[in-house]
């Protein structure tokens, strides 16, 4: 039996054309029910309102397929970048349009020196002002200061004992030729001089191992015939290494024979040390500062 109602309501759908407000004010139904009386009966071309966004998505997909960028294209059509995304991120840019984005990289940078040039020198001199002023605390090292230096320098960046596996000997590694300056100076404080040690270089294998050993024993006025053969570390592709080109020197491994006393003597100046630090955070607490 046919529903009455129903067939009134897609009646007044298919021949009469009406919308669903107008069906709505004829029969006195429901939003709802009216929808549910129409499921499947397309509606009139009349009431179908045109997107105006279709011309835009169109214009964008044309603009990425000449090769615009995502800010070029919603500036172009006045959306949001993250909704020119959705629209073009299925549009390839064109195959031979490398040169452009060489230029736009070149341009990006340029922009972003301009704008930050005048920081960068102020914070450069800011950072001067403040080098210069730190290094005039210095003042000349004593004996007592280059062994206290020395000893903690080590302990930060030489190799050490574990309770597991004793191996007391001196081994310091770093690639701050600093830092090596003022550890071969703890060594001549302590009696071991620059012969004594043999040292090795550790670089990459696509550097030049036996340019960065010349550079070493040049730069720390070390024996060359103390060195051994450099160890290489295999280069692996993927990574993106920073550490290149002619400033590039590994790092230098000194190694000091027959250094278990000197080791000793190393973690003795350490544990006085922590003991002052802790002293010193105990006479905080007390309120004895």
């Amino acid at each position: 039996m046919t529903d009455p109602v129903a067939a009134e309501v897609r009646r007044l759908r298919t021949v009469e054309r009406l919308s669903v407000r107008e069906i709505r004010a004829r029969t006195g139904l429901g939003r709802n029910r009216v929808y549910d009386l129409l499921r499947g009966v397309p509606p009139p071309e009349w009431t179908r309102r045109p997107n105006a966004k279709d011309e835009l998505r169109a214009r964008a997909v044309e603009l990425r397929a000449r090769g615009c960028s995502l800010s070029e294209i919603a500036a172009r059509t006045g959306v949001a970048k993250s909704t020119a995304s959705q629209w073009v991120r299925d549009v390839p840019l064109p195959p031979d349009d490398d040169a452009l984005r060489s230029r736009r990289r070149a341009h990006a940078k340029a922009m972003s020196e301009a704008r930050w040039a005048a920081h960068r020198a102020e914070r450069d001199a800011a950072r001067a002002r403040v080098h210069a002023e730190a290094a005039t605390v210095v003042g000349p090292l004593d004996d007592r200061d280059l062994l206290l230096l020395g000893a903690a320098v080590y302990w930060c960046e030489g190799a050490k004992s574990k309770p597991w596996r004793r191996d007391d000997h001196v081994q310091f590694i770093n690639s701050d030729s600093g830092l090596l300056a003022l550890f071969l100076r703890f060594l001549e404080r302590c009696g071991v001089d620059r012969s004594v040690p043999t040292y090795r270089v550790s670089i990459h294998e696509t550097a030049d191992a036996d340019a960065a050993t010349d550079w070493w024993a040049r730069r720390l006025a070390l024996p060359p015939a103390r060195f051994r053969r450099p160890t290489l570390k295999r280069h692996n592709p993927s990574s993106v290494r920073r550490n290149t080109g002619p400033d590039y020197h590994g790092c230098l491994v000194i190694n000091v024979p027959g250094s278990r006393a000197l080791y000793w003597r190393i973690e003795g100046m350490i544990a006085g040390l922590f003991e002052k630090a802790d002293d010193v955070g105990l006479r905080v607490t007390d309120g004895e500062a």
